[in-house]
C-alpha cells in the first residue's frame, strides 16, 4: 500500500463497513482491515466506488495511514477489543490515536486509556448510535478521550455524523470513558422508551383495538409531541403482515426481548452512584422476565387475576390518556438518564455539557425525538439539577398526570403489566413528596443495627435505646 489514508477502520462487519463507506462518501481516504482478509475482499468487491485501501496485515494498515495515525476499531466489545488493541498498540507511535467505536463498558475504556496513555498513544472511546443505517448515512457520535486527540479526530467524526438543521450530531464529551458512559445511558433511555411504547400498545390492544388501528394511532402520535424515530418505526412494524399467515407479523413474534448489556450496565451503575433510574431499570427487568420461559410457564396456570381486558366507553379519551402516560413516562426516563450523566460526571471528573449531549441526540441516534430539542434548550438556558424542574415541562407534566393516573388505574384493575409507566409515576410522586417513608426505614435500621439517624430539628447523628414501648426515648 503506497498511498496514505486519513483513517483506518478495523472490523468489516456491517457497522464497520458502513462506517468506512460513510467516511469515504465524505471524501476521506479510508484504509480497511479485517482479521480474515476474505471479508476485506468482499467489502472491496461490493463497494468499488468507495476507493478503499485494503490492508492484508495490521502492519500494512498502520504503514498506510497519515500521521498522526487514526485507527477506528469496530469489533465486538470485550475480549475481541482487547485482542485488537494488543495487535495494533505495539505498531503505533507517540501521538497516534486508537479509537473504539463499539459498545464498550466505560470502565473498560478507562482501563484501556490509562494503559495506552503510558505508551504515548491516545485511546478514544466513541459511542456510536443509529444502527446500520446510521453508520452509513450519519450516526450520533459521542467521543471520549483527550482533548488533544479530538483536535485531530473531531473534524472527521463531525463530518460523517448526522446533522440537525446543519449542526453536527457529534461533540467532545470528556476524558477517558465519558463517551462510552454517555452512550450507555443513551441505550438505557432507549430501553425505557421501547418498553413504554410496548406498554402503550398492550393497553390499546386490551381495549379491543386492532393492530392496524393501533398502527394508525402511533402514526398520528408521531405528528405531535411524541414525534420520534421509535414511534415512527413502531407504526411501520405494526403495519407489517406476515407472508405465511396473513396476520400482523407482531402476533407471530415470540414475546422474549433480547439485550446486549448496555441497559443492564445503566441500571447497575445507577446503583453504584445512588441515582434513581427506576423507569430504566424496570425496562431491563421487563426484558428479563420476558426471557424467562420456565418461570412464566410455571406461574401462568397458577396466578389469578383480571383477564387483561379494558372496557372503554370513550375510545378517543382512552387513547389520549395512554398518549399522556407514554409522553410523561418518556420525560421521566430522559430526566433519569440525564441525571445519571450529571452525577457520573461529578464522580469521574468529566466536564460534560448535558445540553450538548441532548443536542447531538436530536438526529442520527435511536432515541432521536422532537422532545430533545426542547431538552437541549432547557439545559442551555438554566443550571438544572433535574429535567423535571425545566420551566417549560412543569406545566405539561402537570397537565399529563391525570391521564397518566387514569391509565395506570385501568391497567392495574385489568391486570395489564405496565412496569415503566408505574415506575415513572412513582418517581414523579416521590420527587414531589415533601416527606418520604425513609424516616421509618432509618428508625428500623437504628433499632436492629444502631446505624444512627439524623433529626429534622437539630444537627448531628443520633442513636436511640429503643424500648419498644411508648415511654420517652433515650438519645445517645
Amino acid at each position: 500500500m503506497t498511498e496514505r489514508a486519513s483513517i483506518g477502520v478495523v472490523g468489516m462487519a456491517v457497522m464497520g463497513s458502513n462506517l468506512a463507506r460513510n467516511f469515504a462518501n465524505h471524501g476521506h481516504r479510508v484504509a480497511i482491515f479485517n482479521r480474515t482478509y476474505e471479508k476485506t475482499e468482499k467489502v472491496m468487491a461490493e463497494h468499488p466506488e468507495a476507493g478503499f485501501l485494503a490492508a492484508r496485515t495490521p502492519e500494512e494498515l498502520v504503514a498506510g495511514l497519515e500521521k498522526p495515525r487514526r485507527i477506528m476499531m469496530m469489533v465486538k466489545a470485550g475480549a475481541a477489543t482487547d485482542a485488537t488493541i494488543d495487535t495494533f498498540a505495539p505498531l503505533l507511535e507517540d501521538g497516534d490515536i486508537l479509537i473504539d467505536g463499539g459498545n464498550a463498558f466505560y470502565k473498560d475504556t478507562q482501563r484501556r486509556e490509562i494503559a495506552l496513555r503510558d505508551k504515548g498513544v491516545h485511546f478514544v472511546g466513541v459511542g456510536v448510535s443509529g444502527g446500520e443505517e446510521g453508520a452509513l448515512h450519519g450516526p450520533s457520535i459521542m467521543p471520549g478521550g483527550s482533548a488533544h486527540s479530538y483536535e485531530f479526530l473531531g473534524p472527521l467524526l463531525e463530518d460523517i455524523s448526522a446533522k440537525f438543521h446543519g449542526e453536527p450530531c457529534c461533540t467532545y464529551i470528556g476524558t477517558d470513558g465519558a463517551g462510552h458512559f454517555v452512550k450507555m445511558v443513551h441505550n438505557g433511555i432507549e430501553y425505557s422508551d421501547m418498553q413504554g411504547i410496548g406498554e402503550a400498545f398492550s393497553l390499546l390492544r386490551a381495549a379491543g383495538l386492532t393492530v392496524p388501528e393501533i398502527s394508525d394511532i402511533f402514526r398520528e402520535w408521531n405528528k405531535g409531541e411524541l414525534d420520534s424515530y421509535l414511534i415512527e418505526i413502531t407504526s411501520r412494524v405494526l403495519d407489517q403482515v406476515d407472508a405465511k399467515t396473513g396476520k400482523p407479523l407482531v402476533d407471530e413474534i415470540v414475546d422474549a426481548a433480547g439485550q446486549k448489556g448496555t441497559g443492564s450496565w445503566t441500571a447497575q451503575v445507577s446503583l453504584e452512584l445512588g441515582v434513581d433510574v427506576n423507569a430504566i431499570a424496570e425496562s431491563v427487568f421487563a426484558r428479563s422476565i420476558s426471557s424467562s420461559p420456565e418461570l412464566r410457564a410455571a406461574l401462568q396456570p397458577l396466578l389469578q387475576g383480571p383477564d387483561r381486558t379494558i372496557a372503554v366507553e370513550d375510545r378517543d379519551a382512552f387513547v389520549e390518556d395512554v398518549r399522556q402516560a407514554l409522553w410523561a413516562s418518556k420525560v421521566v426516563a430522559y430526566s433519569q438518564g440525564l441525571d445519571l450523566i450529571r452525577i457520573g460526571a461529578q464522580e469521574y471528573g468529566w466536564d460534560i455539557d448535558v445540553a450538548a449531549v441532548a443536542r447531538i441526540w436530536r438526529a442520527g441516534c435511536i432515541i432521536r425525538a422532537k422532545l430533545l430539542d426542547r431538552i437541549s434548550n432547557e439545559y442551555a438556558a438554566g443550571n438544572l439539577t433535574n429535567l423535571l424542574e425545566a420551566p417549560s415541562l412543569i406545566a405539561d407534566m402537570a397537565a399529563a398526570q391525570d391521564g397518566w393516573r387514569r391509565t395506570l388505574g385501568r391497567a392495574i384493575a385489568s391486570g395489564v403489566a405496565t412496569p415503566v409507566f408505574s415506575a415513572a409515576l412513582a418517581y414523579y410522586d416521590s420527587a414531589r413528596s415533601p416527606r418520604l417513608p425513609a424516616f421509618l426505614i432509618q428508625g428500623q435500621r437504628d433499632f436492629f443495627g444502631a446505624h444512627t439517624y439524623r433529626r429534622v430539628d437539630e444537627e448531628g447523628t443520633f442513636h436511640t435505646e429503643w424500648s419498644g414501648d411508648r415511654s420517652e426515648t433515650k438519645l445517645s
